[in-house]
């Protein structure tokens, strides 16, 4: 697999190969990312122009492209220079004009000359209650009006191309697209009734209406199917290198986590069992565990991580639990601790903070395998840190982390599990595009005890109303956050907001009441503040969303969401869920800038209706678009040329399946089917697959 196969090299050749395309016009192409002829195959159509003949312009909904025949009346030159140059036509219903800008009469004269026939094809507006066609695209003797195309496919510009250019440089392209060996699974195929590759790209590219020109029709999807197919190939195939490096067969033998049931308040819910066991039996296999926990706020994760690294324990290893920030690693500490004391296993910490002779020892600890379970930060990565038999790696937070990561992570414990967690619900087809290669176990009950959080929508204009109530709580020494919306375009503006905020709060409520949290403070301070509020010596934090992951303060019982509409949905679902976490009822109030826009309302109104994170995610996912979810930029999520996540998420999980499927019956791609993936991957641009496949 040295290299590009051969039959491709036309599809990746230099642009201006193509009819039309110079190398100005190619320079322009760059823009829109078209670089090579198979870019420009790519890009689809996104609408198309009637231009079947029609008998007469009375027979369209004006303004609208009309192709008709006429005949030539009456030629009006223009009065002053500029001016419009009218030719009166008559179809066979009515006349109309035909106007012509800075033309000359004799050439007008002779293209359309009085008293003769023409079949002139533009867009047709009314004027003055007069029918006008301003500059026709087409004006051809009847004779020859079969070389007007009667649907033509309308492509996405950029500056310095036109439709003309782009109609040629694809039809170009389209003369080299090679016929290719099917790489789809031919039940799939008949299934769904697609078409061979270039059969699907003759067809995109030459629609005979509109219909054809919707995600729906068959060679879209087919397109489509292709990105996604190509997209989990690449998954799997990681995935196939996960497993394929040995695990350790972990068997569990219940005496530690009995000891932890025991000590519960209450029984663990159906689905947190459901994981535990679904994490035991990976464990148990002789390959890699690679699972992706998802729970919403507040479903228990922390329980099923330490029954998961309680299995660990009783295999005779060590696990270890990785946070994002330090904040969050004492968090976990925090929450493990009493787990930990009820099963007699020994829990440590390790972060960027420990030095000297104290991380000394810990080390030594670590690798004696005095400590059972280890939790920290990303300083576990560093080259000092060895484990006695690490054999079970939890991941928070992980949508900082994409495959690659993953990849790397796994080389620390020669066949150490993992388990990565996370508590933002991703829609399930989102959740396929990014975390194809792992198996998932989701979380969707709340534990028992868990308070419901009823939500309110306000005005900014009743913000002395809020305080009052504010007031009234703190009085009865209830906690509350009040969050201040991050302002994008300026660092130092998000700040002030919160400042101005914070000082508004304190002369209201009073000193020593009121503390601040926001991204430009220094760590030391943000920590402090933090830890502060954790002990109730200030009951209210006013914050920018540094807030929202994980921190757990269940005494806070108060959220204040200020321009609550300029927050994401699933921001705003993650920020609620930071209250709730106590026995008591738990309040979180929107604030919005009046008036609404429709889609803010629509926005605020399911958060203040649901508490489902999933149903939350999959309303923000169909209202703003995969991108904009989990920003695209930083979440690992591959950008698509012709799919659409939205409208074509089902097709995600077969091309999953069967990406599997595939790998499992050939997993070397030596198939004749295999051989037609390979080709697919380098169509695609997949080298980080193509690669995991010269390694296997």
């Amino acid at each position: 697999m040295s290299g590009r196969p051969e039959i491709l090299f036309p599809l990746f050749a230099d642009l201006t190969t193509l009819d039309g395309v110079g190398p100005k016009t190619a320079q322009h192409l760059g823009q829109i990312d078209v670089e090579r002829p198979r870019d420009l195959l790519f890009s689809l159509p996104y609408s198309g122009i009637d231009r079947a003949l029609k008998i007469s312009v009375n027979e369209a909904e004006l303004p609208d492209t009309v192709t008709v025949q006429v005949l030539v009346a009456k030629h009006q030159p223009a009065r002053n220079r500029g001016g419009a140059y009218r030719i009166t036509v008559q179809d066979a219903l009515t006349s109309f004009q035909l106007v012509f800008f800075h033309a000359r009469g004799d050439y007008l004269k002779k293209v359309l000359p009085e008293g003769e026939r023409r079949v002139v094809s533009g867009k047709v507006e009314i004027f003055d209650n007069i029918a006008q066609m301003v500059h026709p695209e087409y004006i051809v003797k009847p004779n020859e009006a079969d070389g007007i195309p009667a649907f033509e496919p309308v492509y996405p510009l950029t500056h310095g191309v036109t439709q003309k250019t782009m109609v040629k440089g694809v039809r170009s392209a389209l003369e080299r697209a090679p016929e290719l060996a099917e790489w789809i699974d031919p039940g799939q195929k008949d299934k769904a009734k697609w078409p061979h590759w270039r059969e699907a790209m003759e067809q995109v590219h030459l629609p005979t209406s509109l219909a054809e020109v919707t995600p729906a029709h068959p060679a879209r999807e087919r397109l489509a199917y292709d990105e996604f197919f190509a997209h989990q190939l690449t998954l799997a195939l990681a995935r196939a290198q996960l497993q394929r490096a040995k695990g350790v067969i972990s068997e569990q033998t219940g005496a530690l986590q009995a000891k932890v049931r025991a000590a519960l308040p209450f029984a663990p819910t159906g689905a947190q069992e459901r994981a535990v066991e679904a994490i035991a039996r990976d464990m148990a296999q002789p390959t890699r565990m690679n699972r992706l926990l998802q729970g919403d706020v507040g479903a228990g994760k922390t329980l099923v991580a330490f029954m998961a690294l309680l299995v660990a324990v009783e295999a005779g290893g060590q696990g270890v639990m990785m946070a994002p920030t330090e904040i969050l690693a004492r968090q976990h500490m925090q929450g493990l601790k009493p787990l930990a004391e009820s099963a007699g296993v020994v829990l440590e910490i390790l972060t960027g903070r420990d030095k000297g002779k104290e991380r000394a020892a810990k080390l030594e600890a670590l690798a004696r395998g005095d400590i059972h379970v280890l939790v920290g930060t990303h300083a576990v990565f560093q080259q000092d840190v060895q484990f006695a038999d690490l054999r079970l790696a939890i991941i928070d937070e992980q949508h900082r982390f994409g495959v690659r990561q993953r990849l790397e992570l796994g080389k620390k414990g020669a066949g150490a599990d993992v388990l990565v967690m996370t508590a933002t619900p991703i829609p399930r087809s989102l959740s396929l595009a990014q975390y194809g290669d792992m198996d998932v176990s989701i979380l969707d009950e709340k534990p028992p005890g868990r308070q419901p959080i009823t939500t309110a929508l306000v005005s900014t204009g009743r913000m002395e109303e809020v305080v009052a109530h504010l007031r009234k709580a703190v009085a009865e020494g209830k906690q509350a956050y009040w969050v201040c919306p991050l302002v994008e375009e300026s660092e130092n503006v998000d700040f002030t907001a919160a400042e101005e905020r914070f000082k508004h709060l304190r002369a209201a409520l009073g000193e020593g009441v009121v503390g601040l949290v926001h991204g430009q403070m220094p760590p030391a301070e943000k920590d402090a503040a933090m830890a502060a509020f954790q002990r109730a010596e200030t009951q209210v934090l006013v914050a920018t969303t540094v807030i929202e992951v994980g921190v757990d303060v269940p005494n806070a019982t108060i959220m204040v969401i200020e321009r609550a509409e300029i927050f994401g949905l699933a921001q705003l679902h993650q920020l609620r869920g930071r209250v709730g976490r106590g026995t008591q009822a738990s309040t979180c109030l929107l604030m919005y800038q009046a008036p609404l826009s429709e889609s803010g309302q629509k926005r605020l109104t399911v958060l203040r209706e649901s508490e489902d994170g999933f149903v939350i995610a999959e309303t923000d996912l169909a209202m703003r678009g995969a991108g904009d979810l989990i920003g695209t930029a930083q979440s690992g999520l591959p950008r698509f040329r012709i799919a659409d996540m939205e409208s074509q998420a089902n097709l995600m999980a077969v091309a999953q399946s069967d990406a599997r499927k595939l790998l499992n019956d050939d997993p070397t791609l030596r198939s004749d089917r295999g051989e037609a993936a390979r080709v697919l991957l380098w169509l695609m641009e997949q080298d980080q697959a193509i690669r995991l496949i010269s390694v296997g």
